[in-house]
């Protein structure tokens, strides 16, 4: 199950002509590429653009009805692949992936698209979360758009221009026979807003009708001679076409006055944070009106040299806001200028910071500071003196703790690195190498374990080099959507094949979890339009594996350290592989809680369990916790002048996985911690039993107290006497 339904929002897909459509950035794409007849779809979830592949997958009926084709492919490799449909045939597609990884994993299919062209339009919509909000390393796909000569458009960040940004990028790209990239930054997939609705257009050919009548030709193949005359087509055919078609349609926006002594040139996806600071420094109202000339870049690239050099003829100086690093529009913008002898100063990385993520604070101090140096007339009014340093902000990583990522309350995956926990505490440190997913948060205290990850499903390839054997076997880790995104093929072949004498441990938690919750082959789930229940294990036995071993319940530490320590222990010399199954938490949760109430509220007989700590029995050593890190573990401070360290508390978070009991049971920790069973609409005889226990407990109770009372009394008066 996904992180999120949008099954109510998808009806407002089917929306026509004269109607507004009001919702979330990803959910505008999706009516936009139904507006513009596109006629196939897919691609792979992955942050900032997980949500438009859960909006695609609820509105499959919808595109159904359209003729359009839905894939939710195995890679980004296999979505950029699946766009071959678009180099014979005039049909539009198009497919989404997180940007920069997803264009890495894609990058093969990608530049053969792009070196064969493509005959109907074609785009690749890219999630690109380059800043704090990223999960991944900091790098952008413009460097992929300038290497296979993608044209790449980055919209303003409100609902009608990214709606128009579709309806372009597929124009261009038949324009110029040349597959898009259209860019949506993390803002943009989630802004909210309004745009006036168009029909829903069944694509002029659908893929159906296209089998009918099957297309080739040879000169599109990518091997030689024709490689060699793409490279030629791009430079003299596909690129004056594209920036004939960006001139003709005004796709780069033009602000403010036509001349002036500066000017600022931005991405599309920068305009809002541009904006805001010029408010900011009055130099523009709320309503985006500005005195400053302003050049907005739709179009990433190819730069427009002749529309660029024309906003910069005349002024001073132009300030070239471009977030990340390297500076490559603004290394391509001063060449421009440089050859065409322009004595126009060009500005950018220096008032900017050279990396990092362009916050309303580092926007606002860099137009400060570029109007403060060529046009300080324009400033109404002094935002700090002039020549005055700007005040020094306080380097809050002294003094507030850094909050890395962890895993949730109940996670299946936890147990299994305290299970490693308890192993290397006997048999002593291994070679561990991680893997993207969640179970990447064991790298982190309180576990630590896998000291590098390479991609995606390349956990156990990337631990190749210590496979050969040694004193100590490697062992890798790599979840079940890695597993079958590259993992099968490139990890666990790549053992197979090289006779690994190593550890793989596959964490299996039911879902692409870590994106949000889809469906994968092996989800236990039935899904009526894609096939699940298909086995690890199988999969596995197939690619040669023979040493399998299969865990259906990670909480089971006692096992899962067993098993772990049997697989670094064995005689057997090739490649062993442990399927740790559990389902996710999180997604467990979402499907069972709704369940719950409704029955609770219904008056049906429901128990919950919920674990505890014995405050007289824990001895608060807290070694629970550093084998946990549940979240719902904390510390609890006593009301007993002779225990002065804080003990083990259970907090109401817990969701009853029972895996501190677990932890401490095969460590041989402490009997401290008890299970309790919360029993909702109890019937009546549990009523009856619970009085009778509660008042034979009161009495106890109260008859031990007394006692206490009369040996307290007893011993003082003989210390009197």
């Amino acid at each position: 199950m996904a992180e999120r339904s949008f099954k109510a929002e998808v009806e407002h897909l089917r929306q026509g002509a004269g109607s507004s459509f009001t919702g979330e950035g990803i959910l505008a794409i999706t009516k936009a590429l139904l507006e513009n007849g596109v006629g196939y779809v897919g691609g792979y979830q992955g942050a900032p653009i997980s949500h438009l592949m859960d909006v695609l997958a609820d509105a499959e009926d919808l595109l159904g009805e359209l003729g359009v084709r839905y894939e939710a492919n195995a890679s980004e490799a296999a979505a950029a692949a699946m766009l071959a449909a678009s180099v014979h045939y005039p049909i539009r597609g198009a497919v989404t992936f997180k940007g920069s990884v997803g264009v890495n994993v894609a990058s093969d299919a990608l530049a053969n698209l792009a070196s064969s062209g493509v005959t109907g339009g074609a785009i690749i919509i890219v999630g690109e979360d380059y800043g704090e909000g990223s999960s991944i390393m900091q790098e952008r796909s413009y460097a992929f758009a300038m290497k296979s000569q993608f044209w790449l458009l980055d919209p303003r960040p409100n609902l009608p221009s990214i709606v128009k940004s579709v309806g372009d990028s597929f124009a261009l790209s038949e324009a110029s026979n040349t597959p898009v990239m259209l860019m949506v930054r993390i803002r943009s997939c989630h802004v909210t807003g309004t745009f006036e609705c168009r029909d829903n257009q069944r694509p002029p050919l659908t893929v159906r009708e296209a089998l009918s009548n099957p297309q080739r030709d040879f000169k599109r193949v990518v091997l030689p001679p024709m490689s060699y005359q793409h490279e030629y087509d791009k430079i003299e055919n596909r690129w004056p076409a594209a920036e004939k078609f960006i001139l003709e349609h005004g796709l780069n926006e033009r602000f403010g006055p036509q001349d002036g002594k500066v000017g600022l040139i931005c991405l599309g996806g920068m305009y809002n944070s541009v904006i805001r600071a010029l408010q900011r420094l009055g130099l523009a109202d709320v309503s985006g009106n500005t005195d400053v000339p302003l050049y907005v870049m739709n179009v990433a690239y190819p730069l427009v040299q002749s529309d660029l050099l024309d906003f910069c003829a005349g002024k001073d100086a132009v300030l070239m806001v471009e977030e990340g690093q390297p500076e490559f529009i603004e290394q391509q913008l001063g060449n421009m200028l440089f050859k065409a002898g322009s004595q126009t100063k060009l500005e950018g990385k220096g008032i900017f910071p050279k990396a990092g993520e362009y916050t309303g604070q580092v926007m606002m101090d860099g137009l400060d500071d570029f109007f403060r140096k060529y046009a300080a007339h324009l400033l109404p009014g002094q935002v700090r003196a002039p020549n005055t340093p700007q005040p020094e902000i306080p380097d809050l990583s002294q003094t507030v703790p850094i909050r890395p990522p962890g895993f949730c309350t109940g996670c299946p995956e936890r147990p299994i690195f305290a299970s490693m926990k308890l192993v290397e505490q006997e048999l002593g440190k291994h070679q561990i190498s991680a893997d993207i997913g969640c179970h990447l948060f064991a790298a982190l205290p309180p576990f630590e374990i896998g000291g590098q990850t390479m991609g995606y499903g390349l956990g156990p390839a990337s631990n190749a080099a210590f496979d050969g054997g040694g004193e100590k076997r490697a062992i890798s880790i790599i979840g079940d959507g890695g597993f079958w995104h590259n993992g099968l093929s490139t990890s666990i072949g790549n053992m197979v094949f090289n006779k690994s004498d190593s550890v793989a441990i596959i964490v299996d938690n039911y879902y692409s979890a870590a994106t949000g919750g889809q469906d994968i082959p092996s989800s236990r789930a039935t899904n009526a339009s894609k096939s699940t229940n298909n086995p690890i294990t199988k999969a596995l036995e197939g690619a040669g594996v023979k040493w399998i071993r299969q865990i259906d319940r990670t909480y089971d530490v006692t096992r899962m350290r067993e098993t772990i320590r049997e697989a670094l222990t064995t005689d057997y010399d090739g490649p062993k592989v442990i399927v740790a199954s559990s389902e996710c938490m999180l997604n467990r949760q979402r499907r069972e809680k709704p369940q719950r109430n409704k029955a609770i509220k219904d008056g049906a007989r429901v128990e919950i369990p919920r674990f505890g700590v014995d405050e007289d029995i824990c001895t608060g050593d807290h070694a629970c916790i550093r084998l946990s890190g549940c979240p719902s573990l904390s510390l609890k401070t006593l009301d007993d002048p002779l225990r002065d360290d804080p003990v083990a508390h259970i907090d109401q978070s817990c969701v009853g996985c029972g895996n501190c009991g677990e932890v401490a049971d095969a460590a041989i920790l402490c009997p401290s911690f008890y299970e309790a069973r919360v029993v909702h609409n109890p019937s009546g005889y549990e009523r009856w039993t619970a009085g009778l226990r509660s008042r034979v407990i009161s009495w106890l109770q109260t008859r031990r107290a007394a006692r206490r009372l009369t040996f307290n009394g007893t011993a003082s008066g003989r210390i009197a006497s």
